[in-house]
Order: structure tokens, then sequence, then C-alpha cells
């Protein structure tokens, strides 16, 4: 019978996995984290484990929140296992598990007035988030924050009890302003370009629709450090549960499995103090942009090129999708054709072996990363991780072909069918518009182009109208296989 999960029971975890070193009953907390998911889990408060491991900082441990429904489930299971989670980290040859306790309470979901008082707490010195690329309330054909949306409206209608985590965040803020404390960091840890400055506008943007004056304090007092997070971390199943069960006799509700490689490079710009994460592996640098840049092209634009053919052949598992050779040769071909000369020169780092590391990491057989997962949310990744690659190549005056490619193929995969006829469940926040344009466009590619707020310019350049109906049409007549083929055989 594996072990339950618990702090009674660390000892005999011990056995299989490494476990604290440290007493969790002497931590104190000074982040509030919003979004305790897999990626948070396998990343962030790994890295402060590993530092409270080494006796440092103990008074950074962690405060998990979320707005979600989601995350009412995640507190529940987190909660009756003493807000323990066991990360195992698995490469080809070897998998090892380790417990980790920096996550110390998690306040209850739904409720502002707890959150807002525990942001508003002098003790909490950083407010941290993983709350997804497309939980930033930003447009996508402009890339901008949207203050228009209905959350955005219903929190400035009503500031003392919001619901979005911007909201809250601002809210606590507040709080500290009025009461003379020294405002929290807000750190963003998703995937986006200039992060920190994004969730900035959003703060702000929030805050203008009802304070000016609280909105102009909030851009002159309040840091909102830029970051780059990298950690591939697949959702659990019963798939992980067991297996963890099996290989390390631990029985945990919600636990992570994720890659050995992780990286986290950070602008150091903490006015209120921050944990010696340099200690752990942290990167500190003036400027985040470059190595931020890097990984959201050539490894996220990577999972949207390889994600959407795969899909359509019916590959269930990353690692599969580069066993074909049909989908690895399309990725390095975009890779090295038509995304990698995008990105600027990053210190310290040579792009050919970044990339050569990239092609491992998604080839790695033991993560068990899904296809269904990169092909989530394409109408937020598309114009986050694709689209803007796409504009920079034309401004450039250089070929789209297999960038248009990718975008043909995501249109193809949102038709709702895949090659063999099985179907495609819904996996985008905006499905019924996706698969309803999608099957005007079976007919006639361009209505796909017709989303402007996902397309913005390209939908009228005709360099990029003409590749993107060349390729749709392409894979409407001869199917995914064939399509490819052609594409790397002698292009469209």
């Amino acid at each position: 019978m594996p072990i339950t999960l618990s702090d009674a029971r660390l000892a005999e975890i011990a056995r299989t996995a490494a476990v604290p070193r440290y007493a969790r009953a002497a931590l104190s907390a000074g982040i509030v984290h919003f979004g305790v998911g897999n990626f948070h889990r396998a990343h962030q408060a790994v890295y402060l484990d590993a530092l409270f491991n080494l006796g440092l900082d103990q008074d950074f441990a962690l405060i998990g929140a979320g707005v979600r429904a989601t995350d009412a489930d995640m507190r529940q299971k987190l909660l009756a296992q003493d807000l323990l989670t066991t990360v195992v980290e698995q490469e080809a040859g070897q998998s090892q598990a380790r417990v980790t306790g920096a996550l110390i309470d998690f306040l209850p979901i739904g409720d502002p007035d707890a959150i807002i008082a525990q942001l508003a707490d002098p003790k909490i010195r950083i407010v941290s988030m993983t709350v997804t690329e497309g939980g930033y309330y930003i447009d996508p054909a402009s890339q901008r924050f949207d203050p228009t949306h209905p959350d955005i409206v219903a929190d400035a209608a009503n500031p003392t009890a919001p619901k979005t985590a911007f909201g809250l965040i601002l809210a606590g803020l507040n709080r500290r302003r009025e009461a003379d404390i020294i405002p929290f960091t807000v750190m963003s840890c998703d995937n986006i370009p200039g992060n920190g400055h994004v969730t900035q506008n959003a703060v702000v943007g929030l805050a203008e629709l009802f304070d000016r004056d609280l909105a102009a304090w909030v851009r002159a007092s309040v840091a909102f450090p830029n970051g780059m997070v990298d950690r591939i971390t697949p959702a659990t199943s019963q798939r992980e549960r067991d297996t963890l069960a099996r290989d390390f006799d631990i029985a945990d509700g919600w636990p992570v499995f994720c890659e050995e490689f992780k990286q986290w490079v950070l602008e150091d710009h903490f006015p209120a103090g921050r944990p010696a994460l340099e200690k752990v592996g942290v990167q500190f640098v003036p400027d985040v942009a470059p190595f931020e840049f890097m990984k959201i092209r050539i490894l996220n634009g990577g999972h949207a090129t390889i994600a959407y053919p795969a899909g359509l052949l019916d590959i269930h598992f990353v690692h599969d999708a580069m066993a074909e050779p049909l989908i690895r040769r399309f990725l390095d071909k975009i890779e090295r054709e038509e995304i990698i000369p995008t990105v600027p020169p990053v210190p310290g780092t040579d792009l050919d072996d970044y990339f050569a590391l990239i092609d491992r990491r998604f080839s790695n057989p033991k993560i068990g990363d899904t296809i269904n997962r990169l092909c989530l949310d394409g109408s937020n990744r598309q114009p986050k991780f694709i689209l803007p690659t796409a504009a920079d190549r034309l401004k450039a005056g250089a070929s789209v072909t297999g960038l248009a490619l990718v975008s043909a193929l995501w249109a193809r995969y949102c038709f709702g069918v895949s090659d063999s006829g099985k179907p495609i469940p819904p996996n985008d926040p905006n499905w019924d518009r996706l698969t309803a344009l999608a099957a005007k466009a079976k007919i006639d590619p361009a209505a796909w182009l017709t989303m402007t707020d996902i397309f913005g310019s390209l939908a009228s350049n005709p360099t990029y109208v003409t590749a993107f109906i060349t390729a749709l049409a392409a894979l409407w007549r001869d199917g995914t296989r064939a399509t490819l083929t052609r594409y790397l055989e002698s292009g469209l």
C-alpha cells in the first residue's frame, strides 16, 4: 500500500524520495502566489524548496491563492496532504522524486476579503503568478491590455470585492498605500514577452478605469520585474499517480511530473526584498528580454509547430511526434529557416546549441507531455508564439511559407476532426467560434483570416494571405502528411 503524502509520514517517504531538510513549522510566508498549478509547483516552489534546504530565507515561504473554480480542487487536494507536493523529474535513463514543502497555506477561493488581507500583510514582499498566457486580458491583435473585457469592467465597478487576480492585487496594493506600507513586488511567471510590463499594464490599466491617482501611484511605486521561466511540465493524470505509487510507493493526490531541466532568468528589481535565489540557480540579469525572446520563439514557437500536425495525425505524446520523421524534419526546417533567424544574439548562448537542447527535451520519452496540451488555447498562443515571428519576417522581406503553414495547420485542427476522421475535443476557450470559422475556411481559406483580433495586420498583408491560403487549401486537398512532405521537399 503506497504511503499517503503527509508531514507525519515524511520519514517513511524519505526511503524513496528526497524530503524537506528544514522544519516546515519554522517557515513564515513572504510570497503570495496566484495560480498554484503544475508549472508553479515544478518551478518556483522547487527553487524555494532548494533554498530552504540550504537554511536560507525561510521567511519567503509561499501562500497559495486562486480565482478560478479549478483552483478550489487543487486547494482541497493539497490541504489534504499538508500542502506537500511530490515532484518527479524524468529523463530517458532515470527518474527521481522529491517532496517539496515551500507552500505553507492556501487561501480560500472566492474570498476577496481573506486574500486582500493577506496581500496587505507587511510580511508579504512578493506577489507572483502563473495564470497562463490567456489570463492577462490581452487583445490578441494589438497585444495590449483590453480594458473592455467583462471581467475587468466588473472589477472596476466593484474594486473592493474583485474577482480577477489583477483586481485582488490592486486592492491589496491600495490597502498598503493607505496604511503607508511598502508595496510588494509583482512577479509574473508566465510565458509572455515582457511579462513584467504586461502585468504592470493590466494592474495599472484596471486602476485607470476607476482611480487615476491609484494608477499613477502603482506605475511610480510598484516593481514589475520581467522574467523568463522554463520547464516542460505536463498535466497530471491517473497515469502519473499510478507511476508514483508503483515506482516510489507514494500516494499523492496531485503529483507533478516534469523534465530534469529548469531555467529561471529574472531582472533584479525587488525593492521590498527577495530570497537569494541565485544560490539555487536562478540567473539575475539587467535585461531579461533576449533570453525571453529566444525561449518564446524557439521553444514555445517550436511547440506550436509540432502540435497541430501531430494532432491531425492522431499522435498522443510529444516524444512520439518527435519520433515521426516528417514532424521532426518540419520542426527543424521551420526553426532553422524562419524562427531562429529572427532571434537576436543572447548573452552567453549559442542559438544552434539552444535549439539542439530543445530538440532533446521535446524527445524525452519519460515526460509523457501530450499533444493535446500543446494544442490548447491556440487563439491566445498563436498571437504570442507564431504570428509575431511571421510579422518580423515580412518586415524583413523574407519568406513566411513555413510559418503560414503552421497557422494553417491550426486552422485545419480547429475543424474538429483529424485526418483519419477522429473527433478532436474542444481545446480552446473560443472553440465554438473557431470551429465555425474553420468550417467556412474549408471552402474559403481566407475566412480564417477574418479574425483580425488575432491576425492583426497579417490578415491584410498580400504575401501572408497568399501563403496562408495556399497552405490551408493544400491541407484540405492533400492531407497533412502529403502537405508536409511537399513543403519539406520543394515548398508549397
